[in-house]
């Protein structure tokens, strides 16, 4: 991308449509990443992509076709238009899909100066430098950092018209000494925010730290979860009932367990689009303005997050999730979950715990009980045993089955400094979180 798209352009596509009402979504992206390993910068990638949506509505019935480039408009909207028709004729009564109505999105500071000065050479030159702290430490590293600059644009014939561009920085590292490892990612608009020396030296202490690590034993700990972890689990609460669609089901926390406590008076945790961390945008690709939705407060169920047509089915007002993903059907998609922070360091969290387990970060995390909020998984890189308020030996990676909401329950500290990560198949997506403790944390086969 360029510049930003002209608006004009695609109302101009609107015109004509053999259709009661058209809508035209933009979504793009302009990236830029730097990775290394091995001592060297390898795979420098240039990413475009772009896509425009098309939704179109026959007697309230809806389809949806897209394509790649803006010559490509005028047959995805001719294209749209047809399978709506073809749809309504089948359905032979009136459907009630709908296409939003014109209303203020918020205004968020989305674009950052230093992030789009974070060029080829500024990124090398990290990287250089992040190898060379890996070496001098007798390891090595690998990861990446990059820069962005994403836009969505949307348009319908009800006279909606959002436009807005962002720019966004993400960096990874993992640091490998002997068989210690840490591992760090941060994505904020302002790259400025990743403090990527301090987490660069941090990670690779971490990993020094790490080195002759042995099994944790099976049981229930007390655990200090750094913001990667913390984060990990947070990401699983749509599907504990957060999401619409489910709600509209009748099923999980939001459907059945609305204003009932099921966590820690500290965990207040909600989709906002207005929160100074993650990948923030103010509206979504139906053109509704992002509203912020508590889900959890002081650990009370509140709201799940909707698009037009499980608003309309909850009765609810739309709280601007649409979302469409590859390969998946358009369903609301809570996008920038962020877990208020505290005021304890993580330092201090460790502090208060006798004995326990630092885990630094989980992986293959799986559902397994969306009722229970039960999910399995395991926890890697950077994991310490905490002796007497201190962290002490190194722990391998431990299988862990454990529900997410019996672990919130049971919170009595929260971290004051947030990190953000991506959510996979998600535009824009990003869990943030601070450091938390909680406690009977099961790893392993522990009853």
């Amino acid at each position: 991308m360029t510049g930003p798209v002209d608006l004009d352009r695609l109302r101009s596509a609107l015109a004509g449509a053999a259709a009661d009402a058209v809508e035209i979504a933009l979504l793009g992206k302009a990236g830029e990443y730097t990775r290394f390993a091995g001592g060297r910068v390898h795979q420098p990638q240039d990413i475009t992509e772009t896509q425009y949506t098309v939704r179109a509505l026959v007697d309230g019935h809806a389809a949806r076709a897209a394509t790649g480039v803006p010559g490509g408009l005028a047959a995805a909207v001719t294209r749209a238009a047809e399978l709506a028709r073809a749809l309504a004729e089948r359905a032979g009564q009136p459907g009630t899909a709908t296409i939003a109505e014109p209303a203020a999105a918020p205004e968020l500071e989305l674009w950052h100066d230093d992030t789009a000065a974070f060029d080829a050479g500024a990124r090398s030159a990290l990287a250089g430098d992040t190898m060379r702290r890996a070496e001098a430490a007798g390891g090595h590293a690998a990861g990446m950092f990059g820069r962005a600059v994403t836009e969505l644009a949307v348009v319908n014939s009800n006279g909606v018209a959002h436009q807005t561009r962002a720019t966004e920085a993400i960096g990874t590292l993992t640091a490998t000494v002997d068989e210690g490892t840490s591992h760090w990612i941060d994505l904020h608009r302002s790259v400025g925010a990743l403090n990527a020396g301090e987490s660069v030296a941090r990670t690779i202490r971490e990993a020094v730290a790490g080195r002759g690590r042995g099994p944790l034993p099976d049981g229930h700990y007390t655990v200090v979860l750094g913001p990667q972890a913390a984060g990990e689990l947070l990401g699983f609460l749509e599907a504990f009932g957060f999401g619409g669609d489910l709600a509209a089901a009748g099923v999980g926390l939001v459907a059945r367990r609305a204003g009932e406590r099921v966590a820690s008076t500290l965990v207040t945790v909600a989709d906002d689009a207005t929160a100074p961390y993650g990948l923030p945008i103010g509206f979504d690709l139906e053109g509704t303005p992002k509203s912020r939705v508590p889900m959890l407060t002081e650990g009370v169920v509140g709201a799940a997050v909707t698009d037009l047509h499980t608003a309309r089915l909850l009765g609810t007002a739309p709280t601007g999730h649409a979302h469409v993903a590859r390969e998946e059907p358009p369903s609301p998609v809570a996008a920038n979950i962020v877990l208020s922070p505290g005021d304890r360091t993580e330092e201090e969290l460790i502090a208060g715990v006798e004995r326990g387990v630092y885990v630094q970060r989980f992986w293959y995390t799986r559902l397994v009980d969306r009722v229970a909020g039960t999910i399995t998984g395991v926890s890697r890189d950077g994991c310490f045993l905490i002796e007497n308020g201190r962290l002490a030996a190194p722990v391998a990676g431990a299988r862990f089955t454990h529900s997410v909401l019996d672990l919130l329950a049971t919170v009595d500290g929260v971290g004051s400094q947030v990190r953000s990560q991506p959510v996979m198949n998600v535009w824009n997506g990003a869990v943030s979180a601070p450091a938390l403790r909680g406690h009977g944390f099961r790893f392993g086969a522990a009853t």
